[in-house]
This record gives structure tokens, C-alpha cells and sequence, in this order.
């Protein structure tokens, strides 16, 4: 008989841990062919994320390894991946030209112990306050500075340091731009087009791999007169990563450590999101503390062995999932598979040309930017729309630490407006009272076939989990949910994401959502959301009485198999 540990001790143990509880070989070899896979589809990445963030490639690939690993056998997520991501990419290129490699070493080190205070302390909630105009700000801000910083590689243009500022990087590169290298830009375009366009011949490999074998063989065997690792870094060097103690200077810890948590916020939200995303694909529940724990040590850890700050990596992560992966020793096979990668193939990166990997950047840059956000920010409140373009601007034009504080302070005044805005005094007229009795529930017959849940207060950054987490037996709901609105006294952006989410996911499981209800200010950002067009205008009603109404006719529309729902559903209560 197995000793169940205490409570205490079990919250703490990794995800690696308790999945070896019941671990069989087939698990084993599916873990090994997905942890081969992502480690392939990594090696791109590493390395153009260590080029554009102003270090070395192999930099890229020894995070990949140690963090990768460290994250995959100490997180709390089953599935994440973690490594070098294009968040950091604009931060630590900044930090390399203010104070070399020792200021990113320190970042890293003094990130990681931030990371690991949140998750003991149980700090690293905190990140859900961050509302979503700002993340979407500094998202998109990230993804056009680097797409901005590749132009140089994939025209092949001939500028001898493009300046770091946006502004005047764009005017040194249009300035330059009749230098443009004919063959680069053709190599470019084409790894462009396999990056592309390789899903639609299969997608069990990657276009970024199909890409970067391309160009290298090309490369090599042509001896293309390209820009290449071996011409730029003098290649990657074969071997572990190795140990070295960086050469800390205490009197640049006070201005670098702004930085630093800038850092820590950004590792926080990056691993949290991709943990959810992987939550959702697999069905699996991460602990948020264990695996903020992780990403602490993994960037305590790291630049130890010459590597840069490390996340959870979204894009990585669901190719995992993709694959068939059911343990963290997914990941573990990953960085193995990036070690054996270093040790035998490290001399052929020699001939990997840069035009290639600044083809894989671009395509990265517009996956993460989340461009069609901007859309659904557009159609909120003036106030929104201000955070969003603070932040951007700022991401942009200024520099990420301070348009992440601004976006914050920004998104917290507009908070306490909204909540000053909830507070209403009028005197009770027939009317009112009139109005009242459509709402009240008292005196209705909820059928089986229903569920009627409520959200009571400002539905805001910040109190928007708390959807997900009474949802999360999402499989025992009837046919129709109906959300009733009638006492959420504020709705904003990240409110709308959290509704458009909660109605994916019913409905992929074949469920009806139904909105009543809803006041004055949240009902108008209803009415000028997209949302409101994916959910049907026809089931968003004023009141509990015509979502009675409204569930009646879907349940007749759906005709037989709507009983044969309903009573499914009763059955499974007894």
C-alpha cells in the first residue's frame, strides 16, 4: 500500500513526479518520438532567438538545453516546453549594449530568484492583475521590434550596426536599402515561402526545419557568398554548455534591476499562458506556484552555463502536445535531443545562412503578435484603447520596462473609474420594480436542460479566473448555460476574452450559451464586440424570462436529440 504524502508536501511535487505514478513504456516511446520532435523544431528557434537578442546562437541552444530540461522535470504543467522566446528577445538585446553579457547574466539570475519568490509566497497570481490592453500592447510592440531587427539579414543590406532605437534603425535600414544583396533576399524569400507554405504538404514536419535544411544544404553545396553563422559567429562550437561563473558587478544590480523584474513579469505571464494553452489542449490542470518555482531555478541556472532568460514557449508547447506527449519527460527528450544536436551536427550550424533564420523570425513575430486583437481592442471603450496604444507606443519608441509599468499604472486608474462608475444612487419608481420581476428568479422553473449561472460584481482584470475555475466541470452541464448578467456592475477587455473563452469552450462540447441581463455599461461593450456576432445576437436576452424563453426554443430546434440530451443529463445525476 503507497503512503500518501502530506498535503504540504504533494502541492510542491513536479508535474515530472506524479506522472511517473502509472508511467508505462508506451508512454515512454511517445514521449520519446514528441520530445525528438519539438527538439528538432527548437533548433531554429534557439538559435535566431540568441542572434536577434545580441548574443551568440549557441546562447540560444544552451538555454534551450538547461532551462528546457530544468523546466521540464521541476514545473508544474505536464506538457510545457520551455526555452529562449521572442518576449525577451527586445529586453536583453537592450541589456547586452548597455552592459554586456555579465548585465544579462545578472538580469537572469536576480529574474529567476523574483520568479521564485512569487511562486513560494504565492505572489505569482499577481500577473493575472495585468489587464489584457496591456498585454496585447506589449505583445505587439515585441513583435514589430523584432521583425524590425531581421530586415537587415533577410535583404542582406550592408549597414555596419544598425542603431537600437526603432526610429533610427528604420532610418539607417531605408537608408541603406540600394544596398540590397539580390541572392540573400532570393534565399530568404524562398525559406520564407517553405516556412509558410510546408503546413499545407504535411504538417508532421516543420516548415522551419524543411526551411533551415534547405538553406544550409543550398549553402553548402553551392557556396552561396551569403551571410552565414560561420561567416558572423565562427559557428557553434561542439560540447555541453559550458560552466562558467559570470563576472557580476554588484554596482549594476540597483539600474538593472528594473530590468529584472520586467524580466521575472514577463517570464511569469509567457510560462502561466502557455501552461493555460496547455491545459486546454490536453485536458491536464497545471499548479501555477510549482511551475513559476521552476521557471525561478531553470533562470537561476542558466546563465551559469552562458544561456538567456527562459519561459514556457506557447508555440513549442502545443507542437508537444501535438505530437502525442504525456509527461513532462517530453520535455526532458527535448533538450536531450538539442544536446545530441551540440555534440555531433555543432560544426554543420557553420553553414546555416542568416536569411534564413531572419525568415523563421518573421514568421515567429507575426505568430506572436496577436494582430487580430488590435480589432476587438478597437471596438472597446476610448480608455482601453488609450492603454493598448500607451503601451504600444511605449514598447516601441521608448523601452519595455517602462511601457509595462505605464501600461499598469494606466490600466489601474482605469480600474478604479470603473468601480467609481458601478455606484449608482436613484430613488425606486413602479418602473423599477416593474422591470425587477423579469429578472428575478424566485418564481421561475429552471428545467433540466439548463444551468443558470450568475457573476456578481465588476467582471474585471483580475477577477476574471474565477469564471474558468467555477466552470472547470464544464462536462456535467446541461445542454444550454445561461450566464446571468444582471449584478456584474463592470465589464472590460479582459472580461470579454474571458466570456469569448468560456463560450469556445461550450461550444466545443456541443453546448448553447445564453447571456441576460446584462447593465448599461457592460451591455454597451457587448453590443460593439465581435463576440456578440460568434455567439448569436439571438442569445443574448434582457432578462432570466426570455433566456427561459430563448433555452425552450433551442431545445425544440434541437428535437429529439434535445431530449434524449436532457435526459442523458438527469440519468448522470443519479
Amino acid at each position: 500500500m503507497t503512503r500518501k504524502l502530506p498535503a504540504s508536501v504533494e502541492r510542491w511535487l513536479p508535474a515530472s513526479v506524479l506522472a511517473l505514478r502509472g508511467y508505462k513504456l508506451d508512454d515512454f516511446w511517445a514521449d520519446l518520438l514528441s520530445g525528438i520532435t519539438v527538439g528538432l523544431v527548437a533548433i531554429p528557434l534557439a538559435m535566431a532567438f540568441g542572434i536577434a537578442s545580441g548574443v551568440t546562437p549557441q546562447a540560444g541552444l544552451y538555454t534551450a538545453v538547461v532551462a528546457g530540461g530544468i523546466i521540464s522535470l521541476l514545473g508544474g504543467s505536464r506538457l510545457q516546453i520551455g526555452g529562449p522566446t521572442g518576449a525577451f528577445v527586445v529586453i536583453v538585446a537592450g541589456i547586452v549594449a548597455k552592459f554586456g553579457i555579465s548585465g544579462l547574466a545578472l538580469v537572469t539570475l536576480m529574474a529567476g530568484m523574483m520568479l521564485a519568490i512569487m511562486a513560494v509566497t504565492g505572489l505569482g497570481s499577481a500577473v493575472k492583475y495585468i489587464p489584457r490592453p496591456v498585454t496585447i500592447g506589449f505583445t505587439n510592440g515585441i513583435a514589430l521590434l523584432i521583425a524590425s531587427t531581421q530586415i537587415k539579414d533577410f535583404f542582406g543590406l550592408r549597414v555596419e550596426k544598425a542603431p537600437s532605437e526603432f526610429v533610427s534603425r528604420m532610418g539607417a535600414l531605408a537608408s541603406h536599402f540600394s544596398t540590397l544583396d539580390p541572392l540573400t533576399c532570393g534565399l530568404a524569400a524562398v525559406s520564407l515561402g517553405i516556412v509558410l507554405f510546408w503546413p499545407r504538404v504535411t504538417r508532421r514536419v516543420p516548415g522551419s526545419i524543411v526551411a533551415l535544411l534547405t538553406g544550409t544544404l543550398a549553402t553548402a553545396l553551392f557556396h552561396l557568398n551569403v551571410d552565414t553563422i560561420g561567416s558572423r559567429f565562427g559557428g557553434v562550437p561542439s560540447g555541453f554548455p559550458p560552466f562558467h561563473l559570470p563576472d557580476f558587478h554588484p554596482e549594476h544590480i540597483g539600474p538593472l534591476l528594473s530590468s529584472a523584474f520586467t524580466v521575472a513579469l514577463l517570464a511569469a505571464v509567457e510560462s502561466l499562458l502557455s501552461a493555460v494553452v496547455a491545459d486546454g489542449m490536453s485536458g491536464d490542470k497545471h499548479r501555477s506556484n510549482v511551475e513559476l518555482l521552476a521557471q525561478g531555478v531553470a533562470n537561476m541556472v542558466t546563465p551559469l552555463f552562458g544561456g538567456i532568460p527562459a519561459t514556457g514557449a506557447i508555440a513549442r508547447t502545443a507542437t508537444n502536445i501535438r505530437s502525442g506527449a504525456r509527461s513532462p519527460l517530453s520535455g526532458v527528450f527535448h533538450s536531450l535531443t538539442l544536446l545530441f544536436i551540440l555534440l555531433v551536427a555543432a560544426p554543420l550550424a557553420r553553414f546555416v545562412p542568416l536569411a534564413t533564420l531572419a525568415a523563421v523570425l518573421f514568421v515567429v513575430a507575426y505568430n506572436m503578435g496577436e494582430w487580430r486583437e488590435i480589432r476587438t481592442i478597437l471596438g472597446l471603450s476610448a480608455a482601453d484603447i488609450a492603454v493598448w496604444g500607451a503601451t504600444f507606443a511605449l514598447t516601441v519608441m521608448a523601452d519595455l520596462t517602462v511601457a509595462v509599468e505605464v501600461g499598469i499604472v494606466l490600466a489601474a486608474l482605469l480600474y478604479i473609474y470603473r468601480v467609481s462608475q458601478t455606484t449608482t444612487v436613484a430613488p425606486v419608481t413602479e418602473d423599477y420594480i416593474r422591470d425587477g420581476q423579469m429578472h428575478i428568479l424566485q418564481d421561475k422553473q429552471i428545467p433540466p436542460y439548463l444551468i443558470v449561472l450568475r457573476i456578481h460584481g465588476p467582471f474585471l482584470f483580475g477577477t476574471t479566473e474565477k469564471l474558468a475555475e467555477a466552470t472547470e466541470s464544464i462536462a456535467t452541464y446541461p445542454p444550454i448555460v445561461a450566464l446571468r448578467l444582471r449584478n456584474m456592475t463592470a465589464l472590460d477587455a479582459t472580461g470579454m476574452h474571458a466570456l469569448e473563452v468560456f463560450w469556445e469552450r461550450l461550444h466545443k462540447s456541443g453546448r448553447t450559451l445564453l447571456l441576460c441581463g446584462a447593465l448599461n455599461q457592460p451591455a454597451e461593450l457587448l453590443e460593439r464586440s465581435e463576440f456578440i456576432d460568434k455567439l448569436g445576437r439571438q442569445n443574448v436576452l434582457p432578462h432570466i424570462q426570455a433566456a427561459l424563453d430563448r433555452a425552450k426554443e433551442v431545445m425544440q430546434d434541437f428535437g429529439g436529440v434535445g431530449s434524449e440530451m436532457a435526459q442523458d443529463f438527469e440519468k448522470s445525476k443519479i
